[in-house]
């Protein structure tokens, strides 16, 4: 699994050398590696389809223009989260709605049972009936919807894309321990909402 992702970045890092050289398609393989995990992280902290398309256009509009500039600190995948989480805090400052909920969340977007990296005993589990698995995951998007953007972006990031907490600290550019922290709070907010579900 470490190689498949070690080998998973090496390619990035390759497809962004040459996109950055003028290579279209080398661009367009980087698009379609990373266009679903990003309009993911995007809908979940702006819980709007159209937000969240519109945020990941902007996204691929700047991480273009800023081929050159990659220095090569992070992995590539951080770095187009650090630049997505940027144009997220912008585009919730430009509607100045605070826009602040999940809201509008599909059944199916966030699934902490399958998410790369999920803890067993993270989060409390639904029994395997699907009434009560459905009414577990509308309860989910409920208590996701309450947590601050800041403890939903962790959550989100740890247990939809399944960042590590190094890279969580550097795409949100916070230190680890803050990362920590906010995860500790994430998880404990939602097993106070999700108790019901506890065994």
């Amino acid at each position: 699994m470490a190689e498949d992702a070690a080998e998973r970045s090496r390619e990035d890092l390759i497809l962004l050398r040459r996109a950055a050289g003028g290579d279209g398609k080398a661009f367009a393989d980087l698009v379609e590696r990373h266009a679903k995990s990003m309009y993911r992280l995007a809908y979940m902290l702006l819980g709007s389809n159209a937000d969240a398309e519109d945020v990941v256009q902007e996204t691929w509009t700047g991480v273009y223009k800023a081929l050159k500039r990659f220095e090569g600190r992070s992995s590539v995948r951080t770095w187009l989260m650090r630049i997505l989480s940027t144009q997220v805090a912008l585009w919730r400052r430009k509607k100045r709605s605070g826009i602040n909920r999940v809201g509008d969340m599909r059944l199916g977007v966030l699934s902490l049972d399958d998410a790369p990296g999920a803890e067993a005993d993270a989060l409390p589990r639904p029994e395997q009936s699907a009434n009560r698995s459905s009414d577990w995951q509308a309860d989910l998007e409920v208590a996701l919807d309450k947590l601050s953007l800041d403890h939903r972006e962790v959550i989100v990031l740890r247990e939809v894309e399944g960042f590590s907490y190094d890279e969580i600290a550097d795409s949100l550019k916070v230190p680890r321990g803050t990362v920590e922290s906010r995860l500790h709070r994430a998880r404990s907010e939602l097993r106070k909402h999700l108790k019901a579900y506890e065994p």
